[in-house]
């Protein structure tokens, strides 16, 4: 791919010289794709990797749901549906592109400067979550460069790990829920609010690389194209307080700007004042980038009876009796990652 310099929108975006699919790296400054299934995933994997082009310049890293005691025959089922080189994941094993790498059953796999490392699951009370797992780190590695896949599966394994991948820049892509033969893992990220492509399963390895093709980096080269650029944002903050009555004028504009950079990369957009009038001609657009603001909170309202209860009596009771110009305060236990206390 080549840069495409834009002095007056302040835009730098990559995109591909010609129609062939490949994304150009350096060492291991590629992206890794993260793919999460569970049950009927086989079927969905294959498939996916089945339409992955040749030389995309991409990693995968895949983590299914098997038995403990199950054999390993999932690598030779998966290298049979593409040309790309299929391994299990031993301990210590360096990424490379254009490989695809296999859990081993009954482990959990973590990433580090692009080294995958394994540890034995010990069981105890609690659910074994290994796409979570593996998604918070590589979230953490690999941050804009993280791409989160949810393919067919029950239950909800991979959901916390795919916010942790959008709280870092990453990219979150799941299976169209009518397409998979268990629709439980898709339609909790979908719910959750997390994916940025919803997608049939054959589709998803275009779309992904698309989307990196596409992404998104605002150069501010001066004062005079800072300043715009400033305006730029202004504008759009002043949209979301319209259409949503939340005010973000005090957040962190580098925060603001990967935000916005993510969303204009999924639309394929690459001059901000384009992406402008979209959102003035797609209000829709504004509540996901709204979304997207908030992505920061960590599963903050994942106690949905709780906060509907917060909100149904005790809210109104405790607003009944008091005038517009009286005082709240709440005092916060655990904001975010709960690492901190805020009041």
């Amino acid at each position: 791919m080549k840069e495409n310099r834009k002095l007056d929108t302040i835009v730098r975006t990559k995109n591909s010289e010609d129609n062939v699919s490949k994304i150009d790296t350096v060492k291991t400054d590629f992206s890794i794709v993260g793919i999460g299934a569970s049950a009927g995933g086989l079927e969905a994997l294959v498939a996916f990797l089945g339409n992955v082009p040749e030389n995309s310049g991409l990693a995968f890293v895949i983590v299914q749901h098997m038995e403990k005691n199950s054999k390993d025959i999932l690598v030779e089922l998966l290298q049979s549906a593409t040309t790309m080189n299929v391994v299990q994941v031993r301990d210590n094993i360096s990424v490379q592109q254009d490989c695809v790498y296999v859990i081993p059953p009954n482990k959990n796999m973590s990433i580090k400067d692009n080294v995958l490392n394994l540890f034995d699951y010990v069981e105890t009370h609690t659910l074994h979550l290994p796409i979570d797992y593996f998604f918070s780190s590589l979230a953490d590695d690999k941050q804009e460069r993280s791409i989160g896949v949810i393919l067919s599966g029950m239950g909800n394994d991979g959901t916390l790990g795919l916010r942790k991948i959008k709280e870092n820049g990453g990219g979150v892509f799941i299976q169209e829920p009518s397409t998979a033969k268990f629709e439980d893992m898709p339609n909790s990220g979908i719910e959750a609010g997390l994916s940025d492509v919803i997608s049939t399963v054959e589709t998803l390895p275009s779309k992904i690389i698309s989307y990196l093709e596409h992404k998104v980096y605002i150069v501010k080269d001066d004062q005079e194209h800072t300043d715009k650029l400033m305006n730029y944002f202004d504008n759009i903050i002043e949209l979301l307080r319209i259409h949503t009555g939340h005010d973000f004028s005090s957040y962190k504009k580098n925060t603001i700007q990967r935000r916005i950079e993510r969303c204009m990369g999924i639309h394929q957009i690459d001059d901000i004042a384009t992406y402008v009038s979209f959102l003035k001609e797609n209000p829709q657009e504004l509540k996901l980038l709204f979304n997207e603001f908030l992505i920061g909170v960590t599963s903050f309202f994942r106690e949905s009876a709780e906060w509907n209860l917060l909100k149904d009596k005790v809210m109104p009771e405790l607003l009944a009796d008091r005038s517009p110009t009286d005082t709240i305060r709440v005092w916060i236990s655990g904001c975010s990652t709960g690492k901190r206390l805020t009041h």
